[in-house]
């Protein structure tokens, strides 16, 4: 019998008020929490907090709008620089706040404007953190005190760098940039390069394999024109790459390409794919989040590297925080390492002393997890009920893999599966906890596609892009975490029975 007890709906994972993840037991509750069903939405405690507004933000921005009189909608982020970019992208239809030293935006409420902000605040990680929040209700009398949770006793900010810095060879502490969360990371430096290469009459971005949901729409927002957005779905395929160079090489101004890609885990030939983009003086940036900094070393083929510390480094699985990196050998990298410095968002301070108390764990859950990932892919691809895996070390990908990884057996926590029963039927009987997020020490599945791109999930249309991307609608993510692998399969088994 599964060791794993279920989670009921809405609960936090893990159990804290800052958790980055929340259950949804069954598909049923998938299906409303993207329908924004109220029976479903009213019992959801906290979310993943670019995609849910943490409960603190709700309750604060409540307390302000009826303090300052407001009867528009009330958004409270990261810093004031963000307050000003989202009024930008609200074509100034917004005000600007300073709640002492709170930055916010206020608009009319309308569904649409609502829409436009909390996209732009999701694709850019321009929330206040939540930590921020819960410190001013405590200020304010509004909460009796903050959670009981562990601090790094020192300077957090010099303690993040020294535990990562040594990952990058030929950089400083210095050049270690923490931002508010992966997604800010990326958009920080995807503007410093765009806006860079762009005044070199460069405008076309290169999607190499399918990314991230956040990272596609940041790279379709910028595109002024169709034809500045290429999207390369087959990371293998090089010579269609070297064509595209040899016709339109002086107007690339970069490619994007997560290695490995979420959530099809293919990896690229990073090498020559960066030989190949620097012979046209095009920029390449890697994220490499699905298996971690700390796994993979990517920053000899980029010219910058992004990632999320909310994965790994943050193995608690209790606060957001991302990573940029400049390579010191690329053209003009101290320049373009103060510009993307100006365009982080400031990390919170006690997020910052939580992240410094964590990190120091990273290698070794990365251990215990990557101890168990093979063991539990190898059982899945031999299991009738599965119809494909993906890993890591999957035999497209693994030479490609084998030449970034740390060491051997370096493969990150992230399994992908579809399975030969409806998931429906498999999803709602599997004991695992299931919510969003991953590279934590807790075991998470999810429906991926139906979390990331319900739009295509639910339309004919949608679910044709997603086959000919190579997407099934109904994989499944699995991050494994730090519980033993067996306990896993034996969930894994009685929900495949």
């Amino acid at each position: 019998m599964s060791a794993f007890v279920p989670i009921p709906l809405g609960q936090p994972i893990p159990n804290s008020p800052h958790a980055v993840s929340c259950s949804l037991p069954t598909m049923r509750a998938v299906h409303g929490y993207e329908q924004k069903d109220p029976e479903i939405v009213r019992q959801l405690t906290n979310g993943y907090p670019r995609f849910v507004v943490h409960p603190f933000l709700h309750a604060l921005a409540d307390h302000y709008r009826a303090s300052a009189g407001l009867g528009d909608r009330l958004w409270l982020v990261s810093s004031a620089q963000m307050a000003r970019a989202l009024v930008a992208e609200l074509n100034d239809a917004a005000a600007v706040h300073d709640f002492d030293g709170i930055a916010a935006v206020s608009h009319a409420d309308t569904p649409d404007l609502a829409k436009t902000a909390k996209t732009f605040l999701q694709n850019t990680g321009g929330f206040l953190s939540s930590r921020a929040a819960e410190d001013r209700l405590v200020r304010l009398g509004l909460r009796a005190a903050v959670a009981s949770e562990a601090y790094f006793p020192g300077d957090a900010l010099n303690e993040i760098r020294r535990q990562l810095q040594p990952l990058f060879d030929g950089t400083t502490v210095e050049d270690i940039l923490p931002a508010t969360c992966g997604m800010n990371a990326l958009y920080a430096a995807f503007r410093a390069l765009a806006e860079r290469q762009a005044t070199r009459g460069r405008t076309i971005w290169v999607q190499v394999g399918w990314l991230y949901l956040d990272t596609i729409a940041l790279l379709k927002r910028h595109a002024r024109q169709p034809a500045d957005y290429v999207c390369f779905p087959n990371v293998f395929d090089l010579p269609a790459l070297e064509l595209l160079f040899a016709q339109s090489g002086s107007q690339i101004a970069g490619l994007i390409i997560e290695a490995p890609t979420n959530p099809l885990l293919q990896t690229a030939d990073l090498a020559a794919i960066a030989r190949l983009a620097r012979s046209y003086e095009a920029a390449v940036l890697v994220d490499p989040s699905v298996s971690s900094v700390h796994s993979v070393d990517v920053l000899p083929h980029a010219d910058v590297v992004t990632a999320s510390l909310t994965k790994y480094a943050a193995s608690e699985g209790d606060l957001t925080a991302g990573l940029v990196v400049v390579n010191p050998t690329s053209p003009g990298a101290d320049a373009l390492h103060r510009d993307i410095a100006a365009r982080l968002e400031p990390v919170y301070p006690r997020d910052l002393s939580r992240l410094a108390h964590e990190i120091g764990n990273t290698r070794q859950v990365l251990r215990q997890i990557e101890t168990s990932v093979p063991l539990i892919a190898a059982w899945l691809e031999a299991h009738p009920g599965v119809r494909s895996v993906a890993w890591a070390h999957s035999p497209k990908s693994r030479a490609n893999y084998e030449k970034i990884e740390r060491h051997p057996g370096a493969v990150g926590s992230m399994i992908s599966f579809t399975v030969r029963q409806p998931i429906a039927d498999f999803y709602d009987r599997l004991r695992l906890p299931k919510g969003p997020s991953f590279g934590i020490k807790t075991t998470l599945i999810c429906p991926f596609i139906y979390l990331a791109h319900y739009d295509l999930v639910t339309t004919e249309a949608g679910r044709a892009e997603l086959t000919a991307s190579g997407l099934d609608p109904d994989l499944l993510r699995l991050s494994i975490g730090t519980e033993p692998a067996q306990d896993v399969i034996t969930a894994l088994a009685e929900a495949l029975a």
